[in-house]
């Protein structure tokens, strides 16, 4: 290879900086990673399995129930639909020389490095940084199977993206969906059919005598939690007041349980499908800001709609506590990716004018040190404010209160973050991250230059 062309091909394999940036990609990862926070902090600051078994168990007032309920109707899942969508798009600029017919094998190769070295900083962030719910590892694995769909038309990677919301949908992505759905109803027509017959005083049938007592099984599920669940509440509450080992024994064994029931791979195949719709969207130039805002405002109220509108009935139906069948089994997966269409739509409206895009312009600093971000979150949560060997603040607060840590941690890290950025070209852990997959050290101090240019899209 000629010189000319060996510092061409070295220009190519460079992180993106500059002008080259898009600035609604950041200010939408910045807005994910900093509010992934208030859906990862009730597994950090309370009893993590009493909560599963039945929400009111660490706290249920009005305005536990206002925090919970907003927080599942609008955010709940969507930072992590956000964040793949945005995986996706972020692939396509990384690769955009490979998109060519003699794209070199350089790049395959810097991408299938960088997504080894994400997942080595998945695994550091689980068993060192002590967060069982870590997402690296999951989208490391499912990125590994991204880059050969590249090239796939925009349709094509929205049909193999909604095979898995479908699959939810049915009840074939590990529970629930319309079979649970189906089978649910008839328990309750079986179980009414059985009271009726009590009340008129005729024997009941083998059937109805099974549905009642499949009933009272749910109804004591509610009531109070299985041994198992007991069992796995007192180990985490040992976990909490001994010393470092037994405190990290409890995070490592809660991963290594998640991971057992499948949550990892069932993650994977998430993350991978909506990866290939945030392909689409790229592809669409939708998710970079290239349609018109008359696009973006009905995508926000087509999103929102549906999206927020499924949930909020999917909020009622749960908080009734009772085994009635819930249609958010079946719109779950599907209203997620639109509530995440929305908040794409919102923040290309919002970046439009003058006011809206002042207020996100703080959010592209958090977007390019989202990586440091999130591990900052952990180092908040799980070693400083509810460690025992921290605050040891851990079962002091509920939704709202969590909320509201949340909340200050949250603005506190958009504030550190627009400040680093002023003096760093990268946050600490990005700045690992690109020297490993580059090979070489990376550009991390300014060194007096201002803070680069951007682009928002059109």
């Amino acid at each position: 290879m000629a010189d000319s062309d060996q510092a061409a091909h070295a220009l190519t394999l460079a992180p993106v900086t500059g002008r080259a940036r898009i600035d609604v990609l950041d200010i939408l990862r910045g807005i994910a990673i900093l509010g992934i926070f208030f859906m990862n902090i009730p597994f950090m600051g309370n009893q993590v399995w009493l909560s599963q078994w039945n929400i009111r168990a660490i706290g249920w007032t009005h305005a536990d129930q206002v925090a919970w309920s907003v927080i599942q109707i609008t955010w709940e899942g969507t930072q992590r639909c956000l964040l793949e969508f945005l995986f996706g798009a972020g692939m396509m600029v990384l690769t955009a020389k490979a998109m060519e017919p003699d794209g070199p094998v350089a790049v395959a190769d810097l991408y299938y490095r960088r997504n080894l070295w994400l997942l080595g900083f998945g695994l550091l962030d689980i068993f060192v940084f002590l967060w069982p719910g870590d997402i690296l590892h999951v989208y490391a694995l499912a990125a590994l199977f991204l880059f050969p769909f590249r090239k796939l038309g925009p349709k094509t990677l929205i049909a193999l993206g909604l095979i898995w919301s479908t699959a939810s949908a049915i009840g074939l992505a590990g529970g629930g969906g319309a079979i649970e759905y189906a089978s649910r109803t008839a328990l309750i027509r079986t179980v009414d059919a059985a009271h009726v017959a009590q009340a008129q005083h005729k024997p009941l049938t083998k059937e109805q005598k099974d549905g009642l007592a499949e009933w009272q099984k749910k109804l004591d599920r509610i009531a109070k939690p299985s041994d198992d669940i007991k069992k796995r509440a007192e180990a985490e509450k040992a976990g909490h007041k001994g010393g470092f080992f037994a405190y990290a024994s409890f995070l490592w064994g809660a991963w290594m349980t998640i991971a057992g029931e499948g949550s990892v791979l069932f993650g994977v195949f998430e993350a991978f499908s909506t990866m290939l719709i945030g392909i689409a969207l790229w592809k669409w130039g939708v998710i970079q800001g290239k349609r018109s805002t008359g696009f973006y405002g009905g995508m926000l109220v087509l999103g929102y709609g549906l999206g927020m509108g499924a949930r909020a009935m999917g909020v009622h139906e749960i908080t009734s506590f009772q085994p009635i069948p819930k249609t958010i089994w079946i719109t779950s997966e599907y209203a997620r990716l639109c509530v995440g269409l929305g908040h794409i739509a919102l923040v290309n409206l919002l970046v439009r004018n003058k006011v809206g895009n002042a207020i996100m312009a703080p959010f592209k600093a958090a977007g390019r040190t989202a990586f440091s971000l999130y591990f900052c979150e952990q180092v908040i949560g799980l070693y400083i404010l509810f460690s025992p060997f921290g605050f040891n603040l851990y079962g002091r607060y509920s939704y709202f209160g969590l909320a509201m840590i949340a909340s200050a941690t949250f603005v506190g890290l958009l504030i550190v973050a627009n400040i680093w950025q002023r003096f760093f070209l990268n946050g600490p852990m990005e700045w690992a991250w690109r020297s490993l997959a580059y090979c070489k050290p990376q550009p991390f101090r300014r060194h007096g230059e201002r803070v680069p240019a951007t682009v928002t899209g059109p």
